[in-house]
């Protein structure tokens, strides 16, 4: 996978930190019927953002785990700009969520499990690339990749394997 690298030196040990917070909030969508997809967002080494997907519950099609988790994020420090944040989120971002985090001014994407179907960062296109985007997202996939795909899978599973009042 093609990775833009900042020239700071990154904690990995802090990025499965953090990518744990963000499956717990996956779980916490998945108990009410969501597909597990939990993000937190990180500036200054604190969490300023949780989220997780509630767009069925919510009714909200735009409620992914990092919509969520940026809305709260800019409520709390009052700023619709986030420069110098970390989003941690379980699943690669769609196209939706990644124009987000450049409007957010995101400085760096940490995602777990590809979403072959309609990832934006590596499986579909590379959207932080791109050269007519005014803000540069730095990006790492895979981390706790095992982690956040089982979770998904399990979700799929269990909802596949129940029967349909049609």
């Amino acid at each position: 996978m093609r990775q833009i690298r900042p020239t700071a030196i990154i904690d990995r040990s802090r990025d499965q930190d953090f990518m744990r917070e963000a499956l717990a909030l996956a779980a916490q969508g998945a108990a009410l019927g969501e597909v597990p997809v939990g993000a937190v967002l990180v500036q200054d080494g604190e969490i300023i953002g949780r989220g997780f997907n509630c767009p069925i519950s919510g009714s909200d099609p735009s409620a992914h785990a990092e919509m969520v988790a940026i809305r709260a994020a800019a409520q709390a420090v009052s700023n619709y700009r986030l420069p110098g944040s970390t989003l941690y989120v379980t699943l690669e971002p769609c196209s939706m969520c990644a124009g987000l985090i450049v409007h957010s001014r995101i400085a760096r994407v940490v995602y777990g499990a590809l979403e072959p179907k309609a990832g934006i960062v590596q499986s579909q296109g590379q959207f932080f690339t791109q050269g007519f985007l005014n803000h540069r997202v730095l990006y790492e996939g895979g981390v706790l990749a095992e982690e956040c795909g089982a979770v998904l899978s399990e979700f799929f599973k269990a909802r596949r394997a129940k029967p349909t009042l049609d």
